[in-house]
């Protein structure tokens, strides 16, 4: 009996989960044909086949699982036990590609996993896919992979990061690690995983479409054409849909089949038979060649997109029937029967069991605990440990490293006259390089170069292009890459050339690199360090997007931490702070270097020198949330401020106390994310007159939280003020100094406050 001849017109029923599950009994209870004498484990499936009947049995299983799993979502979402429908079925032919691949390979999946799942579950013994799957399903803090904060697909042991439901914006990451796992052996970096590793990343053909997924393509072909390895296996799983938009038919195959430096396979998701050679095909050549590899796996979709997906509304009834005569499950009973590997009572037997195992499951499920209190919700969120990352970031035990690279104890920055604040990142970056042989450096030009404004330079000759290197013009790759790097241990550095560039690749990090401790229960990590040339005040160049200082994106990135010094000695004790932070907690941090202040020498007058500052011996480091205070004593009015509005602050407080006299505290906020409340509260208590100096919009700036954490501390009613920038995008040329403070508007703002 074929498929395509079990769906009777009396299956029109508005429930298809129904229909798909009556589908199967009926099959394997009208099944007709002979058998074939039973083939021994290691023998073939089926003649010609490339899967054993051992392999089968496993598959068929695993597939069994992934589909009740489904199954039992639907019935139990209405009774609020299960809070994700998103299934599987149609899909689960992907766990070939699990049987194929190892568990020490990681994996980024698609949503559509479940068949995947299952199979790797079987790489080590005592885990139950089905039990960890209903906690997850069931959002039970004893979810062994996100504690009960969303349902992922993902475990520490089997190499699974999870990843959320954003479309396509875990495929940079996948090739970056892959890279990374390459790039390891260059620099003598000891793996977590074996050496000939490769990565698995699936997703869905509508996905391909997307922006993230074509970078990551891209790039993946420029490895092949530099010759670098890159040994990531793409698993587009196509279905032929996304939601209710229709992938065109051959869409797939004639966009990635002739695509250079892609080696493209194509396999039969939905014959296990026919499919498992072809599959075997591609991930055996990925792993020898360690080049991209594109697995196109052929995939339904039954059952709907979700559980709120109602497909009857917008597609036929002769349609729905279609596809589901193509389920695979169809085909696997078919095969089970055809070889005589089981008969069909011993089906039937198999799905109604596994039925009863997911549905006990999700009932035991049920009675586990939720989570029921803020703090743990957000316990793995942003981990600091102080004392931890204190020790480290005034860890000092690599003095002859730095005599090796800075020429001489003569040469040492610390040996050196004062210095402006590039030239102390540069010098700080040295440092990190040789305290920390697992740092990376990279972006657009920072190499030979030495960055736009050769912040960088130097670092190439003295690390080479394993550590320091260009990348593509394109940010999303960027921290693609760095959260590969981080993933297998290292520390990325990864430079974002302008604050306005980060706009353009924000979900790496908003989505994807800050959310993976949280989805992960802080079972997984990806630590690093983003540097980005940032803020207005450019003379002479720019326009928006070079004087762009929207920080409102970084600072409302659960977890991210914001530092922005504006001088150069906390721009080294910072740097050290914040690699200690990714090093110790596994934080993701920015750190924003105000481009106008990168050769400012002087403070007040031309030729003071004042803004130049001595290098900090190694052994100290700046407390994460630490203000700089200025005039401590003064009580008549505080400034708040940071980056470029700190010497304008100065600047304007001289002036302010000129004209009416009063003593001026300055406080450099230096940390824009978590603000320290408790420091502005005290600062604000402590003196009589307010006032907030934020270069960045007046809508969502920095300011609006110094506001805030003022008020909430009680100390709204004293005069209260703030400059700011005004709500636009900064224009060309003199124009710019229209919309962004000047220190005329601070002292104008005091005599208001006054």
């Amino acid at each position: 009996m074929s498929a395509a001849t079990l769906v009777p017109a009396r299956h029109k029923d508005v429930n298809r989960a129904k229909v798909c599950d009556d589908n199967f009994i009926e099959f394997v209870a009208n099944w007709s044909g002979r058998p074939e004498p039973r083939p021994a484990p290691q023998e073939p499936v089926l003649e010609g086949s490339a899967c054993t009947a051992q392999d089968f049995l496993a598959l068929f299983d695993s597939q069994l699982v992934s589909r009740h799993l489904d199954l039992m979502a639907r019935v139990l979402r209405v009774q609020q036990k299960v809070f994700y429908t998103i299934g599987s079925s149609g899909h689960e032919g992907n766990a070939m590609v699990a049987r194929l691949t190892r568990h020490t390979d990681p994996a980024f999946l698609h949503y559509r996993s479940g068949g995947f799942m299952a199979e790797r579950f079987r790489k080590l013994p005592g885990m139950d896919p089905i039990m960890d799957s209903a906690l997850s399903f069931a959002a039970s803090s004893e979810d062994p992979i996100s504690g009960g904060r969303h349902k992922v697909w993902g475990s520490k042991p089997l190499w699974v990061l999870p990843q959320t439901s954003t479309i396509a914006s875990h495929l940079p990451k996948a090739l970056g690690t892959a890279i990374a796992i390459e790039q390891a052996r260059r620099i003598g970096h000891a793996l977590p995983i074996p050496d000939d590793s490769i990565t698995v990343c699936s997703f869905g053909d509508a996905s391909s479409n997307h922006a993230s997924a074509q970078t990551a393509f891209n790039t993946a072909q420029w490895t092949a054409y530099q010759k670098l390895p890159a040994p990531v296996l793409y698993v587009c799983e196509d279905n032929g849909i996304g939601i209710s938009v229709k992938t065109p038919g051959g869409w797939i195959a004639n966009a990635f089949r002739n695509r250079e430096g892609l080696d493209y396979f194509y396999a039969d998701g939905l014959d296990i038979a026919e499919g498992y050679g072809q599959v075997q095909a591609a991930v055996e050549h990925c792993r020898r060649t360690r080049r991209p590899t594109f697995l196109h796996l052929r995939t339904t979709r039954i059952m709907g997109h979700a559980g709120t997906d109602f497909e009857i509304e917008w597609r036929s009834f002769e349609e729905l029937m279609a596809v589901e005569a193509t389920d695979p499950l169809l085909r696997s009973a078919a095969i089970a029967l055809q070889s005589g590997l089981m008969s069909k009572d011993e089906v039937l037997a198999k799905y109604e069991d596994t039925r009863k195992r997911c549905f006990a499951a999700a009932e035991e499920a049920d009675r586990r605990p939720k989570l029921d209190d803020l703090v743990e919700v957000m316990r793995p969120l942003a981990p600091f440990t102080p004392d931890q990352v204190m020790a480290e970031a005034t860890r000092d035990d690599f003095a002859d490293k730095r005599q090796a690279v800075f020429g001489s104890e003569a040469k040492l920055p610390e040996n050196q006259p004062p210095r402006h604040l590039a030239i102390q990142i540069n010098n700080a970056l040295h440092d990190l390089f040789c305290k920390y042989p697992e740092a990376l450096l990279f972006g657009e030009d920072v190499a030979q170069k030495g960055g736009v404004y050769t912040v960088t330079k130097g670092l190439h000759k003295a690390f080479k292009n394993a550590r320091v290197f260009n990348t593509l013009l394109d940010e999303t790759m960027i921290l693609g890459l760095a959260q590969g790097y981080a993933n297998v241990g290292m520390l990325p550095m990864p430079e974002i050339q302008y604050l306005a560039y980060f706009h353009n690749a924000c979900d790496q990090i908003r989505g994807e690199a800050c959310s993976l401790q949280f989805f992960s229960n802080g079972q997984y990590r990806n630590p690093m360090v983003m540097r980005i040339a940032s803020l207005g005040y450019q003379r002479g160049f720019g326009g928006h997007f070079h004087n762009d200082n929207s920080i409102t994106a970084l600072r409302d990135i659960p977890g991210l931490v914001v530092g922005c010094p504006s001088r150069g000695d906390d721009a080294v004790t910072m740097l050290r702070t914040m690699m200690a932070l990714a090093k110790v907690d596994g934080r993701v941090c920015a750190y924003l270097e105000p481009i106008a202040l990168y050769m400012t020498k002087d403070l007040y007058e031309a030729g003071d020198g004042q803004w130049l500052t001595a290098y900090p011996p190694n052994g100290e480091a700046m407390v994460l949330g630490e203000e700089r205070v200025y005039f401590p004593e003064a009580r008549d009015l505080v400034i708040f401020s940071f980056g470029n509005g700190l010497p304008m602050s100065l600047r304007a407080a001289r002036d302010i106390e000129r004209n009416h006299g009063w003593k001026v505290r300055v406080v450099d906020l230096r940390w824009l994310q978590p603000l320290n409340a408790e420091a502005i509260a005290r600062h604000a208590g402590e003196c009589a007159r307010i006032l907030v100096v934020d270069e960045g919009r007046k809508s969502a700036g920095v300011g609006e939280g110094v506001i805030t954490a003022v008020v909430e501390a009680g100390h709204g009613a004293k005069p209260l003020r703030r400059v700011v920038g005004a709500d636009t995008y900064t224009p060309l040329a003199g124009a710019a100094f229209l919309v962004i403070p000047s220190e005329a508007d601070i002292v104008a703002m005091a005599a208001e406050l006054a």
